[in-house]
């Protein structure tokens, strides 16, 4: 064993013979592979574009609703302080309507967007404009700033939009 370590010699590769019958098969066997993952991942893009075209089933409510509703909210955010605070309010109330006609579980928005967020990851944005509506409700010295409003809004819009219900 010493001698192998002390004294290293060239290994000894030798070729094993190939036929054009085993080149063949090669071949065949790496065309066969590479179409294997073509068709996967066509597949794959194919899964995910109809999952991001599909709308949710809603029960109760129906998109041409959530859309008059919406542009209302959006006319009343464009009449001052007031108008920003109620749309907040508005918007937060159709987005908890649009979960509850979704059938998703909770008592609360809040639990509902805990529990929406395991199928739609991207709704977790709409937390900060949640907050905000909390803080609207509760806190009546709170001043909100008309950035914070448009930001908000434009929160409660994305998740819908999420939810494809927009």
């Amino acid at each position: 064993m010493f001698q192998i370590i002390l004294e290293p010699s060239t290994p000894v590769i030798q070729e094993l013979p190939t036929s054009p019958a085993d080149k063949q098969a090669s071949a065949i066997f790496g065309l066969f592979i590479t179409g294997v993952v073509v068709v996967t991942l066509f597949g794959i893009g194919i899964y995910r574009l109809m999952r991001l075209l599909r709308r949710p089933e809603l029960h109760g409510t129906s998109r041409e609703q959530i859309l008059k509703r919406w542009e209302q909210i959006e006319h009343t955010a464009t009449q001052g302080v007031m108008g920003s605070k109620l749309a907040i309010i508005e918007a937060d109330k159709l987005l908890d309507q649009v979960l509850r006609s979704m059938a998703m579980p909770g008592s609360t928005l809040g639990e509902r967007l805990k529990s929406t967020a395991y199928q739609y990851p991207n709704i977790r944005k709409v937390w900060s404009a949640h907050r905000l509506r909390n803080q609207l409700v509760h806190d009546t010295s709170f001043e909100m700033a008309s950035r914070q409003a448009r930001l908000a809004l434009d929160d409660y819009k994305a998740a819908l939009k999420v939810l494809n219900v927009m």
